[in-house]
């Protein structure tokens, strides 16, 4: 299994920001081996994923302002959120197994913004907030929901044995 993860930092301070933002914490996001992680979720989430040969996905880090904006326009709601994914496949679609290209998973945000408050809430790294959500949108581009309390505990277990297979324990 081939995993190939498109990493785009549209971040940009907000001078009207929180300011827990700085550059030592993005040259920290930028030196995570994404690619690897996403390689090894997907080969623990095989049972779950559609068969294929490769996948493909992005990840983009953006400010609160810009994540208000995406969610407004693809959820209609005025606020920013943590983090959002446009998942690029109906979870019954069947693929088949001899598709040459690599089957598109579709993409993942992430407000840096509210990850640093988050991390700062939870006592955590901003590496360790920003790899919670990274997974939390990979669950949703495979189609986990956390519709109810029982799926949203379900999603939250999954999500601490990933950011496991990566090394993260620290998770507060």
């Amino acid at each position: 299994m081939k995993v190939e993860a498109y990493i785009e930092n549209t971040y940009t301070r907000d001078p009207e920001g929180n300011g827990l933002i700085n550059q030592s914490s993005l040259e920290s996001l930028a030196a995570i081996p994404w690619q690897d992680w996403f390689q090894n979720w997907l080969e623990a989430l095989e049972s779950e994923v559609q068969v294929a040969n490769s996948y493909e996905l992005s990840l983009r880090f953006n400010s609160d302002r810009e994540m208000q904006e995406l969610n407004a326009q693809y959820r209609q709601q005025n606020k920013s959120t943590d983090v959002l994914a446009f998942a690029a496949l109906e979870t019954e679609v069947i693929i088949p197994e001899s598709m040459g290209e690599p089957l598109y998973l579709g993409d993942i945000v992430i407000s840096l913004d509210t990850a640093a408050k988050q991390a700062s809430d939870r006592q955590h790294p901003l590496v360790t907030e920003v790899a919670w959500l990274a997974g939390h949108g990979l669950l949703h581009l495979l189609g986990w929901d956390h519709p109810d309390e029982e799926n949203l505990q379900k999603m939250l277990s999954k999500q601490v044995t990933l950011l496991e297979l990566v090394g993260i324990t620290d998770l507060s």
